[in-house]
């Protein structure tokens, strides 16, 4: 590529077992995109960096490696997506970009689209959550906690289209007609003779032509059965409670009534031990009625089994808005897909904070990108909101399995809202916000990252990372197969005076399910999980304000240290009913594993 060379650095690859193998100085290539993309990737890009160093102590490095699309690769190349710039992403698997403009006239469609199509990227992953103190036209987005699975290569989106009038057109009318008659019979203006009735009706004179754009959707079950299998299992991993599969089956009864019926068929053959599917109820109840039905239902969520369900998507789109709280992990189909994504955007903050990836989890392939528009109009201006792309390395780094890094992303990008040092968008909504630019933002997030790491109060005093929990400097490596190779590094200590709605809202934001509790006057530390928090709303009937954390933690701690293995940690799990195991060194917290860990731990083995 003209001008551009590919830096030193290690390749990633993936295993025969499916899992990514990422050196510690990967090679990633990005577009940096246009319009306002230029500003954003300068902002975010140093972000990504710092995070990297400050995470591992300077002992992992991103190689990043420029390749060209959109008006870059144009104006430089002649050509908006260089097949140096395809050639890249498939070689290096994983890589991010910035907003692109779509192309006027013929060729290609859309970037976007084209990239997702010749990598076959088949999901695009949306997820959808709020940041606490970010600006929001509804009351309640913090019950907003959702991840959209959109299906990224079939459905209309393919551009299997042909404009009215042309040859392609009216051979695909002249086939219907002489093919299928009947169905011909529904495309309402497809003969000259119909047309001219109309115009007659009107007062308008004859045309003697036929007007008619031709698009072709297309679903298959193997389409389906990916993308409906990489919902679960994400649902799995990450201790989800449902997935619903959105659809427009009333209408379209033959694509996305299919897409329905076969995601129920695969939920239940491939993940039949995990999931328990409105289809499942709806057989009980018409061999024994609905009372086994709810009863079954009810008997396979308390074994932890992930209730798969379906919605419309018209009413999908007026319950996330009134009943967000009923929806988790969302499969659906690509215009479905590309709706809802952004409705749900925008109960959040808006496009400019949605973050995406488009993923093939069979071949490792995976690129992330901002979800917004090129907004050419302030373009170099430094003004824009660089959360889309933040968020976005965010998901590439966890993707990569940096998750100490993307942690302290999540971590800093937090405190940097709550502290109200936010962009122009955000600022116009926010009282007594202090609007910087840019790069700016980029700054103030990244000495939260030295804040954090120090021990300084994070959004609040309430909900501290501190740097004797998180260990990451030492970059320390515990051999494999001890719980310390495993664990999860990223520890949030609170308070135990705490309040427990805000540390609620924390946990919510990050992603998290579980935080440390800080020693009681007796020198033990403890623990507070989703679950102890949803027993008390269950006790108490009633939301949690005025509850401090302590009256629900769990003292003292179940721990082990660092070199126990993980089958005799997975038998400490069994041996006292818990799902969860603190990993300490000198009397203190420095992990922690759950069981969820432990069996991706054992799904990984050869």
């Amino acid at each position: 590529m003209p001008g551009i060379t590919v830096p030193e650095g290690g390749k990633i690859t993936i295993s025969s077992n499916g899992k990514l193998i990422v050196p510690d100085n990967p090679i990633l290539p990005f577009v940096e995109g246009d319009g306002t993309g230029r500003d954003i990737w300068r902002a975010s890009v140093r972000v990504f960096d710092a995070a990297v160093e400050k995470a591992y102590g300077g002992k992992r490095k991103i190689s990043w490696y420029e390749v060209l699309a959109g008006e870059k690769a144009f104006t430089e190349t002649g050509n908006w997506l260089p097949d140096e710039t395809v050639a890249a992403f498939r070689e290096y698997l994983v890589g991010i970009k910035g907003p692109l403009t779509t192309p006027i006239g013929g060729g290609i469609r859309s970037l976007n689209v084209a990239l997702r199509q010749m990598l076959d990227l088949y999901v695009c992953l949306r997820p959808v959550r709020h940041f606490p103190g970010v600006p929001s036209p509804v009351k309640r987005p913090d019950k907003v906690d959702m991840v959209i699975f959109r299906e990224n290569t079939e459905d209309i989106y393919a551009g299997i289209e042909y404009p009215a009038g042309t040859p392609e057109a009216q051979s695909v009318l002249d086939f219907m007609s002489a093919t299928f008659p009947k169905d011909f019979t529904k495309v309402r203006f497809g003969t000259a003779a119909k047309t001219d009735e109309f115009l007659s009706l009107i007062g308008q004179p004859p045309e003697g032509k036929v007007d008619v754009g031709i698009g072709i959707k297309a679903v298959s079950r193997l389409g389906t059965e990916r993308l409906v299998g990489a919902a679960i299992q994400y649902a799995i991993t990450f201790n989800r409670k449902s997935l619903t599969l959105v659809h427009k089956g009333n209408i379209m009864k033959f694509t996305e009534g299919a897409f329905r019926d076969w995601g129920y068929e695969y939920a239940e053959r491939a993940f039949g031990d995990h999931v328990y599917t409105w289809a499942q109820w709806e057989r009980t109840k018409a061999s024994r009625g609905e009372a086994a039905a709810n009863a079954e239902q009810k008997d396979a969520l308390a074994a932890g089994k992930i209730l798969v369900k379906d919605a419309i998507a018209d009413i999908t789109l007026q319950q996330v808005l009134t009943r967000p709280e009923e929806f988790d992990v969302i499969a659906t189909l690509n215009l479905n897909g590309d709706y809802l994504s952004d409705a749900l955007a925008a109960q959040v903050g808006g496009i400019g904070i949605a973050p995406g990836g488009n993923i093939n989890y069979v071949t490792g392939h995976a690129i992330f990108e901002a979800t917004h528009g090129t907004a050419p109009k302030y373009a170099d201006l430094d003004k824009v909101n660089p959360g889309s792309v933040i968020l976005s390395g965010d998901m590439m780094l966890r993707y990569m399995g940096w998750v100490e890094a993307a942690d302290l992303i999540i971590a800093a990008l937090g405190k940097t809202i709550t502290d109200k040092v936010v962009t122009y968008d955000f600022a116009r909504q926010m009282g007594n916000a202090t609007e910087v630019k840019t790069s700016q933002f980029a700054d103030a997030m990244i000495a939260n990252m030295d804040a954090i790491l120090a021990g300084g109060a994070h959004a609040d005093a309430s909900a501290t990372v501190s740097p004797e929990l998180l260990k990451r400097a030492e970059g320390r490596v515990y051999p494999r197969g001890t719980v310390g190779a495993v664990m999860t590094r990223t520890v949030v200590a609170v308070p135990g005076e705490s309040s427990l709605h805000e540390v609620s809202q924390h946990m919510q934001a990050r992603g998290i399910h579980s935080v440390i509790v800080k020693p009681d006057a007796s020198g033990n530390w403890g623990i507070m999980t989703m679950r102890d928090i949803m027993k008390k709303v269950a006790v108490i009937g009633s939301a949690i304000n005025g509850i401090a954390v302590d009256e629900i933690t769990t003292r003292p701690l179940i721990t082990s240290t660092p070199d126990l293995t993980v089958a005799a940690c997975a038998q400490l799990m069994l041996d006292n009913n818990i799902r969860r195991v603190v990993i300490a060194e000198a009397g203190e917290p420095i992990g922690i594993i759950s069981d969820t860990d432990i069996f991706h731990f054992i799904v990984e083995q050869k």
